[in-house]
């Protein structure tokens, strides 16, 4: 049996189908505010964060149906303290971005909320110390 490789560098990069790319843009570029790293056309968006991560978003086949709603639980994006959440929290909140669960304390640090993109897909912005402090 083979040993395994050295440890990974972490989860950096998603992909979602998205049914509305025009309203997936606006929310992950003009609220969340992530960078175009690369749009080779109409129907592919990568995205990112200060270059840290890689948020692909590809338009959904015109006969892409959900089954029961998404497969992916949530995708997550850091924040550097817990009290950014609660400005997050209220940032888009202000905007009518659905809010699916508000900021709470976890039992090991963390801090976050819930929050659903034009597409239906589950966001949560959380600040979680240990990735939190070695990223920022």
């Amino acid at each position: 049996m083979k040993k395994r490789p050295s440890a990974t560098l972490g989860l950096r990069h998603l992909a979602l189908n998205v049914v509305d790319m025009a309203a997936c843009r606006s929310f992950y570029v003009d609220l969340l505010g992530m960078q175009v790293e690369w749009e080779p056309d109409v129907g592919n968006l990568y995205l990112t964060s200060k270059g840290q991560d890689n948020l692909a978003l590809h338009r959904a086949p015109e006969k892409y149906k959900r089954v029961s709603g998404q497969a992916l639980d949530h995708l997550g994006f850091i924040l550097a303290s817990a009290d950014e959440v609660d400005e997050w929290y209220q940032f888009l909140a202000s905007h009518d971005v659905p809010i699916k669960a508000p900021p709470r304390t976890h039992r090991d640090g963390a801090r976050s909320f819930y929050c659903s993109d034009p597409d239906g897909n589950t966001v949560q912005l959380i600040y979680h110390p240990p990735v939190s402090e070695s990223v920022g």
